[in-house]
């Protein structure tokens, strides 16, 4: 066993160790921020397979946005981000199906390679992955910026009750030149 195996086993034990911690917490940011360290590991494993590109992609996309993503939806939207307790199920439902599945698929891995090396095919670099994704996989690329383009825009919108409200003017009084209430309670004059 090369120090590389050692590095990937324990990569990959910290990506497992972080994954169980997303999906068993109670707290939702702590469960984003585990995700961030399981993905981390991920792009750690990336790096010892010599996948620098994919490693640096896992790092940017993944880590770098689609957490950030999550975590500001899970601010924005005013979510409930404690300890719940209407969430409370009893837990050996999923933990049978989550290891009758892990065993399977792991019997399945075991039953088609049998341990037998497998020839590893040539190593893409990233100028050639760069060339496929901007000649032909341009549109969907630009089509999907738009898409989360729109989806951010959205959470601001829906996190923002003051905005598309027929009745607020531009003081925040309403038609009748009374100050509306703010969602605590107070009116508006009242907390300035």
């Amino acid at each position: 066993m090369t120090g590389a195996d050692v590095l990937l086993l324990a990569l990959g034990a910290v990506a497992v160790g972080s994954g169980v911690l997303v999906v068993t917490t109670r707290h939702l940011v702590r469960a984003g921020l585990y995700l961030v360290v399981c993905l981390g590991a991920l792009a750690g494993d990336y790096l010892v397979l010599t996948a620098e590109l994919v490693a640096w992609v896992q790092v940017l996309i993944y880590v770098g946005a689609v957490v950030v993503l999550l975590l500001f939806a899970v601010m924005l939207t005013r979510a409930p981000i404690g300890a719940s307790d209407d969430l409370d199920r009893p837990g050996w439902p999923a933990a049978l199906i989550g290891g009758g599945a892990g065993l399977g698929l792991a019997a399945l891995l075991v039953d088609a390679y049998r341990w037998t090396a497998v020839a590893l095919p040539e190593a893409g670099t990233a100028e050639r992955i760069g060339g496929e994704i901007f000649r032909s996989w341009v549109l969907p690329f630009e089509v999907l910026s738009v898409l989360l383009l729109s989806a951010l825009v959205g959470a601001v919108i829906l996190s923002r009750p003051d905005i598309g409200r027929p009745d607020a003017g531009p003081s925040g009084a309403g038609p009748s030149g009374a100050a509306r209430p703010d969602p605590a309670g107070r009116s508006t004059e009242a907390a300035r």
